[in-house]
């Protein structure tokens, strides 16, 4: 028995967009330490590009902004296992067809839809997996650092993801009425994902990152992932409602000498 005691016990995997992404690399801490992964993804051609990577993969489609899509997706999760033990939501949209505005041009429509893809479905797919968790089962969410920092070319997404550490806390309080269910969230600094290489000065941010780190080495996905195993198993079952930062220490040395003296060079 590993560790983390995955073995006979299934996980849901939402959020699949390739090699690159947490829910890769999540999924695949859990296969490797003997858990069954249920994939959720967004469309026919993601469940393609997935097989593709693992052949005969458990795979249900859901595209989380149609509520109907995830009953549907939750009916075909239950028909298959009756008991989940986790659920990850590795989600998250924002639409910028104009490009980065200043945050008081916001449209509304855009940011309520990323709203409901990078928050409201946590709430979704939680209520609609509720009959099918294990009473002791914990759900995991992928935040960031922190929501606190106004990064221009982040767009509108912080306070999206400040509403998503929230939520997870309301989630707990309610599901707590009926079961032992967790709600904690993995927040983690800037990353090498397909999703951060199409933000505007992403990657002079990610360099910047690299220099205020101690250890002078940006977050590695695989991190994020081996926190969020963690986090779903019963090694952390007196962690609840909670946001475990991913940061590697960037969050303390801002004011490093050498990064100050580059800046005022």
């Amino acid at each position: 028995m590993g560790f983390l005691n995955f073995e006979g016990k299934t996980f849901a995997v939402f959020g699949f967009a390739n090699k690159k992404s947490v829910a890769w690399h999540t999924a695949r801490v859990i296969t490797e330490e003997g858990g069954a992964v249920v994939y959720g993804v967004r469309s026919a051609a993601r469940k393609e590009q997935l097989l593709k990577l693992v052949p005969g993969a458990d795979v249900v489609i859901c595209d989380v902004e149609f509520e109907g899509q995830i009953e549907a997706a939750a009916r075909e999760i239950r028909e298959r296992h009756p008991v989940l033990h986790g659920l990850v939501h590795s989600l998250a949209f924002a639409n910028y067809p104009e490009g980065f505005k200043p945050f008081h041009e916001t449209p509304k429509k855009d940011f309520l839809q990323a709203v409901d893809i990078s928050c409201h479905s946590l709430i979704g797919l939680s209520n609609a997996l509720k009959d099918a968790f294990d009473p002791d089962a914990s759900v995991v969410t992928i935040s960031i650092s922190t929501t606190r920092m106004a990064a221009e070319n982040y767009g509108y997404m912080a306070p999206i993801k400040a509403a998503l550490d929230s939520s997870l806390v309301f989630l707990a309080k309610s599901f707590s009425n009926f079961s032992r269910v967790r709600f904690n969230a993995v927040s983690p600094g800037l990353l090498k994902t397909s999703a951060s290489a199409g933000i505007p000065g992403y990657v002079d941010s990610f360099l910047f990152a690299e220099k205020v780190i101690p250890r002078g080495k940006a977050i590695q996905t695989a991190e994020v992932a081996n926190a969020a195993a963690f986090l779903l198993s019963e090694r952390s079952s007196g962690i609840n409602s909670q946001s475990l930062v991913i940061d590697a220490g960037m969050a303390i040395n801002y004011f490093d000498k050498e990064v100050v003296r580059l800046t005022l060079r």
